[in-house]
């Protein structure tokens, strides 16, 4: 009996070290691209000034790598956000109603179908959203509605409908899980004063759940952020600052691809560039993280 006792014990420690080994991993994973961000990034501020760069509205790398040209960052930040915000305009009532319909009214058998099905449009491939929204979104319904006249080609309204898109499984199967983790208690009480299931849904279980639908927006958000080839294809390579949807713009993720196509030689101001860019987008998406852990808090206490 104690060896068997030592057997298992000594199966936990193993389980237990393994573990541990797993965490540290991940977390010396993630610091070894901050570094890396760093490192690189600190190169290209030794070239160019931090304050042109955060502050400056014009973004022009020097031609083939060269040490001129201009990398203010605000025109990349400036798309990014019209990106990220278009996107959770389309996709956050979508979701929302999507996962409403699949907590409360659906039966278990089609909730079975529509859930599964819905998630598959997370695994389509972003390169085949952003030729959808190209080659039908902008033709197909900007352009008659708008005009070709008002309508870029490329356009930041496309590729946020086609992000839109994309986050909205996230959105409404996060949703949807919140809304069914609230206690059937709270709908009974709601019932037997007398409310419909559309009051029931949207007056008790939509707040009751608001901290879980506050997070898949804020996790669907910084998803949008960190899309790179259906915005690419979609919205277009134009940095500017500009909030006019129908015109091309530029993201982070968008002039990061465009510089490691092969223009930029290794060890250039240019090449430096795309670090300086990617520890933006990291800081980024790092706030937006700190922003939703602390509204998932600030929620839960009074829904507790």
């Amino acid at each position: 009996m104690s060896i068997a006792r030592r057997n298992v014990r000594t199966g936990e420690r193993v389980i237990v070290n393994a573990l541990f080994a797993c965490a540290v991993l991940s977390v010396a994973v993630t610091v070894g691209i901050v570094a890396v961000l760093l490192v690189d990034a600190v190169e290209f501020f030794r070239e160019s000034s931090l304050v042109d760069f955060l502050t400056g509205t014009v973004w022009a790398p020097g031609q083939g790598g060269g040490e001129g040209g201009q990398y203010g960052v605000l025109p990349l930040i400036n798309g990014t956000l019209m990106i990220g915000l278009g996107s959770i305009v389309v996709g956050l009532p979508l979701g929302v109603l999507t996962a409403i319909y699949l907590s409360e009214y659906a039966k278990p058998r089609v909730r079975g179908v529509l859930k599964p099905t819905l998630e598959i449009l997370a695994g389509i491939p972003t390169v085949i959203v952003g030729y959808f929204a190209l080659q039908f979104i902008t033709p197909s319904l900007l352009r008659p509605i708008f005009g070709d006249d008002r309508v870029f080609v490329f356009n930041a309204a496309a590729g946020s409908i086609a992000v839109g898109l994309m986050i909205l499984p996230i959105i409404a199967s996060i949703s949807e899980d919140a809304m069914r983790s609230v206690p059937a208690s709270l709908r009974e009480a709601a019932y037997g004063l007398g409310s419909t299931k559309r009051q029931v849904s949207l007056r008790v279980v939509v707040p009751a759940a608001l901290s879980g639908i506050a997070a898949s927006v804020i996790l669907a958000f910084s998803r949008a952020v960190g899309e790179t080839m259906a915005v690419t294809i979609a919205a277009g390579n134009s940095p500017k600052m500009t909030f006019d949807y129908f015109t091309s713009i530029q993201t982070l993720t968008a002039s990061i691809a465009q510089t490691v196509s092969g223009e930029a030689a290794a060890g250039t101001v240019r090449y430096n560039a795309l670090f300086a860019l990617g520890l933006t987008l990291f800081v980024i998406t790092l706030a937006m993280n700190l922003i939703s852990a602390r509204i998932v808090r600030r929620f839960r206490q009074v829904y507790s």
